[in-house]
C-alpha cells in the first residue's frame, strides 16, 4: 500500500491564484520548510486558535495526545505501541491534516522535490536551465501521506527501491539516481510515511530503514545515493511481549525520537463516545443498550479468561452495536412481512437488550481466550453480557420503585418477549404499570417515547429484575423469552 486514497476519490484542484512558475513563487514570499517544520508551525497555529488538533480521536486528550504533540514540536519520529484496536492507525493518519494544504513541487519528480530545494541532479539541472520560468505544480496534503502494512514478504525494493535494469541498459551509471526505481519511502519525500505493525517486518528489512531515520539518505544495492530525504516517519506496533510476532531491532528503535504507549478508553463515557462516533447503525439503539455493550466490552477486556496480551479491540464494541442495530432492523423487516391490519403502523427498528444475545456468537472470533477456556467461549461471553446488563440496570434504575413490574406476574401471569415479538404485543401484555414513566425517563427515552422505545425500556426492566433475582425467566423452544414468577 502506498498513498492512502479512497476508491474513485476525486483529488482537490489547486486554487487558481497559486503561483504557476518558480519566479512567481519567489515573488509571493514563499519559503521552503521541512516537513517537521510544517508540522510544528501548523500545530502551534492550531493551539493558538483553539482549533481541534486531532479531530475524531477519542479518549487520548490527557494521555497520548500531549505526548504526540511534544514529539511533533521536537521534530521526533515516533513509534506508537499498543494492543490492537486502540486507534493507532487512525491517529497516524490524522497527522496529515497538520501539513500545509498545498505545497509546490517540480512537475514529474518522483520524489516530490521542492522547486527551491531540488535533490536529484536532473532536477537541479532543470531548475538551473529554466530559472524563474520553470513551471511548477502543487501537491495536496492528502497525497503527501504514505503507509505500508509490514508483512514478512516486504522487500527492501518495496520500501527503498531497486536498480532498474532497463535504465542501466540505456547507458546510465550505477551512481546515477536516474537508474533507481524508488520505493514507497522516497516516493513519500516531503511527507509523512507510516509503517504499520513494524515488528512484523523482517529484521534484515528493518535495517534498510536505519539510514532513512538518522542520516536521511538511502542505500540501494550496496552503493549510497546522497539524497537527503525530508520525511516524518511514524510506526505502529503491538507491545514486544505479545506472543511471538517479532521485535523492533534495537538500532532502529533507538533512532525513533519518541515511543508513545496507546491504550483503550479509560472510562465508560469515553467507550460510549467512541461507539457513538464510529458505529454505523442501521437502526435506533437506545442509550441504555449502548451502555450495556460498552460495559460488556470493558468486562471482556478485563476478564481473566481472556488473553490480556492480545487485547480486545475497540472494534469489538463498535461491531456489537452494529450487530444489535441489525437485529432490530431484521425484526422490523420480518414483522412487516405479516398481514398487519389496516391502520396499524409498521414496526420501527429500535434495538432492545435482548438483541445483544446474538453478539456472543458472532463476535467471539474477535477475542483471544486463555488456552484453558477452549470450548467455553460463548458461555464466558454470555456471562459477561449478563453482568454488563445487571451493572447498567443498577446504574440507571437504582432506587426506583419497580414493584409494579413484579406485581404483573405475581399470580402466575407471564410476559413474553423475544426477537420477533412486536412492540405493540409486548406493551399490550404489560398494560399500565406504576413506575413505568419514571423508568423510561431514567433510561433517557423521554416523556413521549414511541411504542418501540417503550418496549425497549420495558424489556430492559424485565431483564434487569431477572438478573437481580426479583423475577423468573425461561426461554421457550421457539426462542421466545418468558418472564414470570420469582427469581
Amino acid at each position: 500500500m502506498g498513498r492512502v486514497t479512497e476508491p474513485n476519490q476525486v483529488l482537490p484542484v489547486p486554487p487558481a491564484d497559486l503561483p504557476g512558475t518558480l519566479g512567481e513563487l519567489r515573488a509571493s514570499g514563499h519559503r521552503y520548510r521541512t516537513v517537521k517544520q510544517e508540522l510544528r508551525d501548523n500545530l502551534l497555529a492550531r493551539m493558538r486558535s483553539g482549533e481541534d488538533r486531532f479531530p475524531g480521536i477519542v479518549g487520548y486528550d490527557d494521555t497520548v495526545l500531549p505526548e504526540v504533540e511534544r514529539a511533533l514540536l521536537a521534530g521526533h519520529d515516533m513509534v506508537l505501541l499498543g494492543e490492537r484496536g486502540q486507534g493507532k492507525t487512525r491517529l497516524i493518519r490524522s497527522l496529515a491534516a497538520l501539513l500545509d494544504e498545498w505545497t509546490p513541487v517540480i512537475p514529474g519528480s518522483a520524489l516530490n522535490e521542492h522547486p527551491l530545494h531540488p535533490l536529484t541532479p536532473a532536477s537541479r539541472a532543470l531548475v538551473a536551465e529554466a530559472g524563474d520560468g520553470l513551471t511548477i505544480s502543487w501537491l495536496h496534503r492528502s497525497m503527501r501521506y504514505g503507509e505500508k502494512l509490514a508483512t514478512p514478504d516486504t522487500s527492501v525494493g518495496d520500501l527503498i527501491g531497486d536498480v532498474d535494469p532497463i535504465r542501466l541498459a540505456q547507458g546510465r551509471s550505477l551512481g546515477d539516481p536516474e537508474t533507481i526505481h524508488f520505493g514507497l519511502v522516497p516516493r513519500t519525500n516531503r511527507g509523512i510515511f507510516a509503517v504499520n505493525e513494524l515488528p512484523d517486518l523482517a529484521e534484515r528489512i528493518q535495517v534498510a530503514l536505519l539510514n532513512v531515520l538518522e542520516e536521511r539518505d538511502i542505500q540501494v544495492r550496496g552503493y549510497q545515493l546522497r539524497l537527503p530525504l525530508d520525511l516524518f516517519l511514524v510506526a505502529s506496533a503491538n507491545p514486544e511481549d505479545y506472543t511471538n510476532r517479532g521485535r523492533i531491532i534495537t538500532p532502529l528503535k533507538d533512532r525513533f525520537g519518541a515511543e508513545i504507549r496507546t491504550h483503550y478508553p479509560v472510562d465508560l463515557d469515553l467507550e460510549l463516545a467512541l461507539i457513538r462516533q464510529e458505529a454505523d447503525l442501521v437502526a435506533e439503539v437506545p442509550e441504555h443498550v449502548l451502555e450495556v455493550l460498552a460495559r460488556f466490552a470493558r468486562a471482556v477486556r478485563e476478564s481473566p479468561s481472556v488473553d490480556p496480551r492480545s487485547g480486545v479491540s475497540a472494534r469489538f464494541a463498535i461491531a456489537a452495536a452494529e450487530t444489535v442495530a441489525a437485529a432490530a432492523l431484521r425484526r422490523a423487516g420480518l414483522l412487516a412481512a405479516g398481514s398487519a391490519p389496516d391502520g396499524v403502523r409498521p414496526e420501527a427498528p429500535v434495538a432492545r437488550v435482548g438483541d445483544a444475545v446474538s453478539v456472543t456468537s458472532t463476535l467471539r472470533g474477535k477475542v483471544e481466550f486463555e488456552s484453558g477456556e477452549e470450548g467455553r467461549e460463548i458461555e464466558i461471553l454470555a456471562h459477561l453480557l449478563r453482568t454488563a446488563t445487571a451493572e447498567t440496570f443498577r446504574a440507571r434504575l437504582a432506587g426506583l420503585d419497580l414493584s409494579g413490574f413484579t406485581a404483573l406476574v405475581a399470580e402466575d401471569a407471564v410476559i413474553e418477549t423475544g426477537e420477533l415479538v412486536s412492540s405493540i404485543e409486548l406493551l399490550r401484555q404489560v398494560g399500565t404499570v406504576p413506575g413505568l414513566a419514571k423508568a423510561l425517563d431514567r433510561l433517557g427515552l423521554g416523556d413521549a417515547p414511541t411504542p418501540e422505545q417503550a418496549a425497549a425500556g420495558v424489556e430492559f426492566v424485565l431483564e434487569g429484575l431477572h438478573l437481580t433475582r426479583r423475577l423468573g425467566k425461561d426461554v421457550t423452544e421457539s426462542g421466545r423469552t418468558v418472564y414470570g414468577g420469582r427469581g
